[in-house]
């Protein structure tokens, strides 16, 4: 069933005509001077009657920047918004981050709490976070040794480069070129109507970011991606909603999301959902996706036991990948020394943060639940294997329905745990056949591609885990 998208796709319908250049408030574009007041001066200016903040050209220090109603930050060709190095100019605000309710340091550029306002142009706003990127790796190595790997990314707090919370009517884009952030790029999260059209993301320039995604549409409704060109560390496209107890507390999906005509570079993955997919995924449609270069997966589903939600209405098709290793990756057990939160014996000041992620999550509650998903037009040349499908015996993966798949892989790999997953018009050149396991109703693959293979304690799909892919 095919659904469509009630907002607005030109984003936000901006009212007022004022123009308001920063350098009238006192900003230099010298790339040495804190802009901060200064820019956040224009801002509120323009806010009392609703227009457009601009820039000259040149390089503009920052910290922390709110965009308000009815404001549109322009950043032109020739103009820079570089992020500050020092922590203390992101104030700690209430947000979301890595699906936990918490406070955090403000991103660069904000749009908090607000409606009608937008972020544009041909210019670049740049996170420098190298700093920031290694005062994660020092907390993290510390971390590990002492089991604690699942909370280094919750307390290293870095800044986001760009921020829209709780907002509606947004708009960003317009040929923006977003580079180097500490953090996640772009974060839209508990928000609506909002359009993401024309943005560059080059995240991997003076070293490779922990954790730098692309873009996370995060607990969002009627949401539009589309014409982004991401270069990253970590996933590119990615959809979240919500990490285990607190997840499930809030229990609010992401929902009505169109992504379409874009392309992946460099990526852990082409187009993700989760791992944080407590409050759940419908209506979700990605087309016009091409994957390339150093990504190690095209389509990624990835959840945990103790997460929770499900998956429904999913809609994802016109996919080209090459030389792209996982065509397919759906795994219900990712990266166990992040996913679950066992806070060590011995420590006594525990952060409330800690709490939050160590609360317990009935087993019933915490698998993910993934069904009604079609997946067609489908072309992946030079890969290493098909499929990797890992389910829930007790919960398995339903009605997927895979149409015009064209595939090129050493291996089929495997499906474990699913049922009823149709194959139609599919073209598989392999090295080796698709195992199936505990997968019923299963139709549709071409003969001499399939495996079947009876489940044993060594082949049991709930004790595979796929392992986080650090490049830093």
């Amino acid at each position: 069933m095919r659904f469509s998208l009630c907002f607005v796709h030109g984003g936000a319908q901006r009212q007022g005509k004022g123009t308001f250049n920063v350098a009238r408030f006192g900003a230099k574009g010298d790339g040495t001077t804190l802009n901060t007041a200064a820019i956040q001066r224009a801002i509120d200016a323009a806010a009392r009657t609703g227009g457009t903040v601009v820039f000259p050209k040149g390089t503009f220090l920052s910290g922390s920047l709110f965009v308000k109603s009815g404001v549109t930050l322009k950043v032109d060709k020739g103009v820079t918004i570089l992020g500050s190095q020092d922590i203390a100019h992101y104030p700690v605000m209430k947000t979301r981050i890595a699906g936990i309710e918490t406070h955090w340091p403000a991103a660069l550029v904000n749009i908090y709490e607000q409606k009608n306002a937008a972020i544009v142009g041909g210019g670049t706003i740049d996170g420098d976070g190298k700093v920031f990127w290694d005062s994660y790796w020092t907390l993290r190595k510390a971390y590990e040794p002492r089991g604690l790997r699942w909370a280094s990314d919750y307390d290293a707090q870095r800044p986001r480069l760009i921020q829209v919370y709780k907002s509606s009517q947004v708009k960003v884009g317009g040929g923006l070129l977003l580079r180097r952030s500490g953090f996640w790029t772009l974060h839209v999260c508990f928000s609506e109507n909002v359009t993401v059209d024309g943005v560059i993301i080059r995240n991997n320039e003076g070293g490779l970011g922990p954790s730098t995604d692309g873009i996370d549409i995060d607990s969002s409704r009627q949401i539009l991606v589309q014409n982004a060109d991401i270069d990253v560390n970590d996933d590119a496209l990615c959809l979240k909603s919500g990490r285990d107890s607190d997840g499930l507390r809030v229990n609010r999906p992401t929902e009505d999301v169109i992504i379409r005509d874009s392309i992946v570079r460099a990526a852990a993955a082409g187009l993700t959902f989760g791992s944080e997919t407590s409050g759940g995924f419908r209506n979700i449609e990605a087309y016009n996706i091409t994957v390339q270069g150093s990504v190690p997966v095209g389509i990624l589903f990835k959840s945990a036991h103790t997460r929770g939600g499900f998956g429904d209405n999913l809609r994802l098709h016109d996919f080209k990948m090459t030389g792209i290793p996982v065509v397919m990756r759906i795994t219900m057990n990712w990266n166990p020394s992040y996913s679950y939160a066992k806070i060590p014996a011995g420590i006594s000041d525990i952060p409330p943060i800690w709490k939050v992620l160590a609360t317990p999550v009935p087993k019933e509650q915490g698998m993910a639940r993934f069904h009604d998903v079609r997946i067609w037009n489908i072309k992946a040349t030079g890969a290493t294997t098909a499929f990797e499908v890992d389910g829930f015996k007790e919960a398995p993966l339903e009605r997927f329905r895979l149409e015009n798949i064209d595939i090129e892989a050493s291996k089929g790999g495997h499906i474990y745990d699913a049922v009823d997953w149709q194959f139609s018009d599919v073209r598989l050149k392999l090295g080796a056949p698709v195992a199936l396991e505990n997968a019923t109703g299963v139709s549709g693959l071409p003969a001499g591609k399939v495996m079947i293979k009876p489940a044993g304690p060594k082949d049991d799909p709930s004790k595979k885990s796929f392992e986080e892919q650090d490049k830093g």
